[in-house]
C-alpha cells in the first residue's frame, strides 16, 4: 500500500487553532487508547492542550495494564466537562456508536469501522477506512507522514492497538496493518507488551471462570454456558475469549446478569457468521449483532418469561436460532 500523502494530514491539521484546548473522546480499549495517543503527539504544540477522556468505566484487566504501564492520561467523562473544550475528536468510533457521543459537535472522526449510510458524520475533518483493521494502522500512518518520532510508549500503545483489534491478525487486517505493526516493532518495547497483552484476566473473576466450565454444554454446533449474576459484564468477554482456545470448539456464547440486563457474549472460529447468528436469535429482544468471528447480545431480564431462568430461555433462543439455514 503507498505510503500516506502528507496533505491528508495537513488537512487535519487545518481543523484546529494555536489557542484550542482538544478533547479526544472514546469508548476505551486498546485501539482507541492508542489512536487517542497519537492524536495528542500530532497535536502537541499545535494547539494549546488535548486532553483524553473515556466514556466508559474502564475495567478490563488488559486496558487497566495498558494505562498502567504505558502511563497512558486518561479521565474520566463528564458532560459538565464539555464547556472545557473548544474542538472534540472522536477515534475509534462515530457519533452514532454511542449516545453519549450524539450530543457532541466533532470536529474530526478518524476510524475503521464500516460506515453507515442512514447515519452520516457531521464534522470538518472525517476519516473513516474500514479497509484497516485497526484505527491505530490509521494513526500510524500520519505519524509516518508526518516524520515523526516515536517515543517507545507511543510505539507499543500503537503496537497493543493493532494486535488486539486484529486478534494478532488471524481476525482482521491486512497487508496495510502488518506493515504498520512491523514498523513499529523497531521503537516498541516488547516485554511490556507482552506484559499487557498477558493482562487478561482478575484472580476475582475465577469463581465464575468455575461457574461457566462445570456450566457448559453442548448447544447445536456450539456451546453454551451461563455464569449466572455477574457485578462486571467483562468477566463474560474473559470467559468467552478463553473458550476460544479449545480445540474443536466451533462457537460458545456466555451469558450472565448484571444490572438488570442478561449479556451474552459469542465467539465463533469463523465457520458460521457469528454476528448475524446473535442476531437472529436476540435483535427482537434488545441490542444483538458484531462480527463473523465475534458478538454481543444484551436484552432486560424482564424478557425472561415469569416462572422462567434467564440460563433456559437464553439456551432456547439459541436452539431456534441455530435452526435457520445459517447454522
Amino acid at each position: 500500500m503507498p505510503p500516506l500523502q502528507k496533505t491528508i494530514v495537513e488537512h487535519f491539521f487545518t481543523a484546529f487553532a494555536k489557542d484550542d484546548f482538544c478533547c479526544v473522546l472514546i469508548n476505551a480499549d486498546p485501539d482507541a487508547m492508542a489512536s487517542a495517543l497519537a492524536v495528542k503527539r500530532l497535536l502537541a504544540h499545535r494547539v494549546a492542550g488535548v486532553t483524553i477522556a473515556a466514556i466508559n468505566e474502564i475495567t478490563r484487566p488488559d486496558n487497566l495494564a495498558m494505562i498502567r504501564y504505558l502511563r497512558i492520561p486518561i479521565v474520566n467523562w463528564k458532560q459538565e466537562m464539555a464547556s472545557a473544550y473548544h474542538k472534540f475528536i472522536l477515534v475509534d468510533g462515530q457519533p452514532h456508536h454511542s449516545p453519549l457521543f450524539r450530543d457532541i459537535t466533532f470536529t474530526a472522526v478518524i476510524d475503521h469501522h464500516p460506515l453507515v449510510p442512514e447515519q452520516p458524520i457531521q464534522a470538518a475533518y472525517v476519516d473513516v477506512r474500514p479497509i484497516f483493521g485497526a484505527t491505530s494502522t490509521i494513526l500510524t500512518r500520519y505519524l509516518q507522514a508526518m516524520q515523526i518520532r516515536l517515543s517507545s510508549r507511543l510505539a507499543t500503545a500503537l503496537q497493543c492497538g493493532i494486535q488486539t483489534d486484529t486478534a494478532a491478525f488471524a481476525r482482521s487486517g491486512d497487508e496495510a496493518d502488518l506493515r504498520a505493526f512491523q514498523f513499529l516493532r523497531k521503537y516498541s518495547d516488547h516485554g511490556l507488551l507482552r506484559r499487557i497483552l498477558y493482562s487478561e484476566y482478575l484472580l476475582k473473576w475465577l469463581p465464575m471462570f468455575s461457574r461457566a466450565f462445570s456450566s457448559l454444554k453442548p448447544c447445536g454446533t456450539g456451546y453454551y454456558a451461563h455464569v449466572g449474576t455477574v457485578a462486571n459484564p467483562d468477566v463474560l468477554v474473559g470467559i468467552a475469549d478463553f473458550f476460544t482456545r479449545i480445540h474443536g470448539l466451533k462457537w460458545v456464547a456466555v451469558c450472565g446478569v448484571h444490572d438488570n440486563l442478561v449479556i451474552v457474549i459469542f465467539r465463533g472460529d469463523g465457520t458460521r457468521d457469528i454476528g448475524r447468528f446473535a442476531a437472529e436469535c436476540f435483535h427482537t429482544l434488545g441490542s444483538a449483532g458484531g462480527h463473523r468471528r465475534l458478538a454481543r447480545a444484551e436484552f432486560a431480564l424482564d424478557h425472561v418469561p415469569a416462572g422462567g431462568k434467564a440460563q433456559s430461555f437464553v439456551m432456547q433462543r439459541l436452539l431456534a436460532g441455530g435452526k435457520t439455514k445459517n447454522a
